[in-house]
């Protein structure tokens, strides 16, 4: 599953042709999450309190490439890397 960002200690990923919703993962130690890219809820498993408010205020700046990755991924071809948190 291609890496497209970290920050913090947070992995942000996408898998190739995924289910929909378009969604992304994200993994902070042992916490995982999926979160829907359109509403920026977590559709599967959990995340750290301070770590979900990161991975949402990333989400949300991001948002446009993290739908142009979801298209990358459907074809499938190589994702565009996103900038970190800063």
């Amino acid at each position: 599953m291609p890496e497209i960002s970290r920050f913090f200690g947070i992995i942000i990923r996408m898998y190739f042709q995924d289910y929909n919703p378009p969604h992304f993962h994200a993994e902070y130690g042992e916490y995982k999450a999926e979160y829907d890219i359109q509403t920026l809820q977590i559709i599967n498993g959990t995340m750290h309190r301070r770590a979900h408010a990161l991975v949402l205020e990333w989400a949300f700046q991001h948002r446009e490439e993290l739908i142009k990755d979801w298209e990358l991924a459907a074809l499938p071809t190589n994702l565009k890397p996103i900038d970190p948190l800063d």
